[in-house]
């Protein structure tokens, strides 16, 4: 699967942008703030229906227009999907897949998986449990509908509860037979979402560890583990004993939505213990994973972007990194970096064939391609 070409016109930055793409290592290279990041972010849109940076649409419209377009044309199995999005003021996300439109979003996820690593994923180690459960959301729904389907429905129903928990405080009337109502809804839900979490997590930490390992030179030791409350007991019973509790606090106390990942270096917690290249370098093998294992369930490579690649990093750990997503194994890849010449010499060192595009003011001032 790769990206053959993308469209832009009033997106964050860019008046009007044409790319067409290399089948393996794509670069964009050019000065802080010309647009580099936004490229990235547009094909993260064209495969999640949303910005990987900022979440609010109209927000990614360029300043005075009043819309914004993205269009890519993909190889999927053999065949061409052509992928629209469409953003206009006070108006409704349109997005369409060879020119029908979706009914819903979520119905597009999966058909074009996308890995993202950038300076922004260190809010996974540094931010709460919300922003660890977001990442666990977002790989599990590109290769499970029914997971996807789950989290909505569960979403809706605690939104649901915790509105009656608040009216039952304000008005001193404590409604028992609809919450429990609710309980017995939710539960399913809650339940099966724990159950694709924990295999989730057993599959990834093995390949994880390994790239961990690979790009450290085995050198240190780390760990990841899931913690839910589910792993207390019947989700059931919780819900029973948490009832008094929940009526103080007037918010639902036990659940899935309060699930996190557990994060460690050498048995100590990495935000803590690790130092900013440890950090980066848990969270690119953090990534590596999730690319084999949506590879591994959906036998499709998805498409990987790198943005600011040398972030943080040596020289050494880098070539390590783009030494190992330019095998095979890898599929389609786009990277951003300011020097043009460092990320050249790393390619040539490792004999990867690449495309260049050298951006300034938006603008594609020139483009380069190598075919080792």
């Amino acid at each position: 699967m790769y990206l053959k070409n993308l469209s832009l016109v009033n997106f964050k930055n860019y008046t009007e942008a044409e790319f067409e793409f290399s089948q393996r290592i794509n670069c964009f290279t050019g000065n802080n703030g010309v647009g580099k990041t936004n490229v990235l972010d547009a094909i993260h849109y064209l495969c999640m229906c949303k910005s990987y940076f900022n979440p609010i649409d109209t927000q990614n419209i360029r300043t005075g227009s009043e819309f914004s377009v993205i269009q890519g044309l993909f190889s999927v199995n053999d065949r061409t999907e052509e992928i629209y999005c469409a953003i206009q003021r006070m108006r409704n996300k349109v997005f369409k897949r060879n020119k029908k439109e979706y009914d819903r979003l979520s119905d597009h996820i999966g058909l074009i998986p996308v890995v993202v690593i950038s300076p922004a994923d260190a809010c996974l180690i540094t931010e709460g449990s919300d922003e660890r459960r977001k990442f666990m959301n977002s790989v599990i729904s590109q290769f499970d509908r029914q997971y996807l389907e789950d989290n909505i429905h569960f979403n809706h129903l605690l939104m649901q509860r915790n509105k009656l928990l608040k009216d039952v405080a304000a008005s001193g009337r404590f409604d028992e037979e609809t919450l429990a109502a609710y309980d017995e809804q939710i539960i399913p839900y809650a339940e099966r979402i724990f159950d694709r979490r924990s295999n989730f997590a057993s599959r990834l930490v093995p390949v994880f560890q390994h790239y961990y390992d690979f790009i450290a030179q085995g050198k240190e030791n780390v760990d990841l583990c899931y913690n839910s409350q589910l792993k207390n007991g019947s989700y059931r019973d919780q819900l029973n004993e948490a009832r008094t509790k929940d009526r103080i606090l007037q918010y639902s106390t036990v659940g899935v939505h309060k699930d996190d990942l557990s994060l460690t270096l050498d048995n100590l917690p990495i935000k803590r213990n690790g130092s900013q290249g440890q950090q980066k370098t848990y969270l690119v093998s953090l990534k590596l994973a999730q690319f084999d294992f949506i590879k591994e369930v959906n036998n499709i490579l998805p498409i990987f972007l790198f943005d600011d690649i040398f972030d943080k990093f040596d020289e050494k750990r880098v070539k390590q990194i783009i030494k190992l997503v330019a095998e095979d194994h890898f599929g389609q890849i786009f990277i951003t970096h300011t020097d043009p010449e460092r990320m050249k010499d790393i390619l040539h060192e490792i004999g990867a064939a690449y495309k260049f595009f050298h951006i300034e003011n938006d603008v594609v001032i020139r483009e380069e391609t190598n075919n080792q």
